[in-house]
């Protein structure tokens, strides 16, 4: 099944990247939230994936 919380930060990220410029400095906010959930339960290769989701959104700021 996998984790729940890492499939949401996934799509969170992927919805901050897609948004409307009006829209998406809240769907980065949302996706930094997401991200941090998903952090402490997450196995260590699912660490290393939020870590690269974390700097994509960097980028997006």
């Amino acid at each position: 099944m996998g984790n729940r919380l890492f499939q949401e930060a996934r799509t969170a990220v992927e919805l901050a990247q897609s948004a409307q410029s009006s829209e998406k400095q809240t769907a980065i906010l949302r996706a930094k939230n997401a991200l941090s959930s998903a952090y402490a339960n997450s196995t260590v290769a699912e660490q290393a994936q939020l870590s690269q989701m974390q700097s994509e959104l960097d980028q997006l700021e």
